[in-house]
């Protein structure tokens, strides 16, 4: 697929040997016929990937100069199975502050103690609600990777997440170790609250349970519903 701009790995074009623990995952995940939600979509990287595999894609890019590269690339590739929403995902409804700095607009923060040259007001949905209010599919599976607010996106998919069980792919944020392992910490009780205890380390294959949540304190997370 063709792009513009962005980070990271080209799903396309990378040889076996060069391939992380992430992209082989990717690459290895069954998506036909799935309905993928990528919140944090930044430039559409996998936004691109999911829609060359997947039956439909939701991508959430609330930073308007990420948002317009987004859809430039959608564009680009005359991409029909995808809808963009430039929306914040979060805990509950609102606005609030994205702080960033223009050369690594990806990493933008919500958080009111970021430090950041620039900033912009941004709209915040919960999943549960923009789901409800525009009749989106439901998700086989949520990406979520936005800079450390990934348990409050959880937190308004609740209603989702109860309904549909999709499969979840979280990106581990915090600004010190410490951080780290408690937001760890924080999320992997809520999985196993919301009956998601299939849990593992991408990176290292190892299952996360109560216990040993500082292991998922880096890199990424894959977690499965499984009912009792």
């Amino acid at each position: 697929m063709k792009r513009r701009g962005g980070l990271g790995w080209t799903p396309a074009s990378i040889s076996q040997g060069a391939r992380t623990k992430e992209e082989m995952f990717w690459r290895d995940l069954p998506l036909d016929g799935k309905v993928v939600y990528d919140v944090g979509a930044f430039h559409g990287i996998l936004t691109l990937f999911f829609t060359s595999r997947g039956a439909r894609v939701i991508a959430y890019e609330p930073n308007e100069l990420n948002h317009a590269r987004l859809l430039e690339n959608v564009r680009l590739n005359k991409l029909t199975n995808v809808e963009v929403r430039k929306l914040g995902v979060g805990a509950q409804a609102g606005l609030g502050l994205l702080h960033f700095t223009a050369a690594m607009a990806g990493g933008g923060s919500l958080n009111p103690r970021a430090m950041a040259p620039l900033s912009q007001l941004v709209e915040i949905m919960t999943l549960d609600d923009d789901i409800a209010a525009h009749s989106l599919p439901a998700p086989d599976l949520i990406k979520i990777d936005i800079e450390g607010w990934e348990l409050e996106a959880l937190e308004g998919a609740r209603a989702t997440l109860d309904a549909h069980h999709p499969a979840l792919f979280l990106e581990m944020h915090g600004e010190t170790m410490r951080e780290k392992k408690r937001k760890a910490r924080e999320i992997v009780a809520f999985l196993i609250g919301a009956g998601y205890r299939d849990i593992r380390h991408v990176e290292t294959g190892t299952a996360i349970e109560p216990g040993n949540e500082g292991q998922a304190a880096e890199g990424h997370l894959y977690c499965l519903y499984t009912p009792k």
